[in-house]
């Protein structure tokens, strides 16, 4: 073999190679696309939920002030029968009548199975624990995102200098970027550092 033919070989080769690098930076720069809506849908769910969170504690307080509001005429009515015990028939009835309705009104305030304060402290509670799961959620995509960007970095200044070091390196990186962006979906890990 001559050593024009050792030199072309070599071209090949190196060529080859780097089409297969040229593939590698593909398939990375798609993870990154599919690591980046990850992180933005966690980042877009966590403040819709935190909305509608804030939403359902706005009502549930006005729902709460309302039966409050409710309770405590119903305990002045009790008072005025306690405190008046001379009140006329017709006053006693109409007063004990109010009381009555000021009492259940105070209850299906609370207990009311569309919108009653039991059920909007349960839906505002499940909104918050939806908002913290995406919170937790976003800090691995972005430092999934972030890796899988210096790996396309390393991968591509390879394909310039010819390293091989980089390419490892690179592999590394896009390794450990994968399994961050899929814990990202997952949450099978809780890696403290990173929430």
């Amino acid at each position: 073999m001559s050593m024009e033919e050792v030199i072309e070989r070599l071209k090949t080769d190196k060529e080859e190679m780097n089409k297969w690098v040229g593939v590698y930076i593909g398939v990375l720069a798609v993870l990154l696309a599919i690591c980046n809506v990850g992180g933005a849908n966690a980042a877009k769910d966590a403040t819709r939920a935190n909305i509608a969170a804030s939403n359902k504690w706005a009502f549930y307080q006005a729902k709460t002030i309302r039966r409050t509001s409710h309770q405590l005429a119903a305990d002045e009515l009790e008072v005025l029968l306690v405190t008046d015990p001379g009140l006329a028939a017709p006053a006693k009835k109409t007063v004990e009548d109010k009381l009555k309705a000021y009492r259940a009104e105070a209850d299906r305030l609370k207990r009311d199975p569309e919108d009653g304060t039991d059920k909007l402290f349960t839906e505002a509670r499940a909104l918050e624990a939806e908002r913290d799961v995406n919170l937790r959620k976003d800090p691995y995509f972005d430092w999934s995102l972030a890796l899988l960007q210096i790996a396309i970095v390393l991968a591509s200044v390879h394909l310039i200098i010819n390293n091989f070091l980089l390419l490892g390196l690179s592999s590394g990186l896009a390794g450990l970027g994968i399994l961050l962006m899929l814990n990202g979906y997952t949450l099978l890990l809780r890696l403290p550092l990173l929430e």
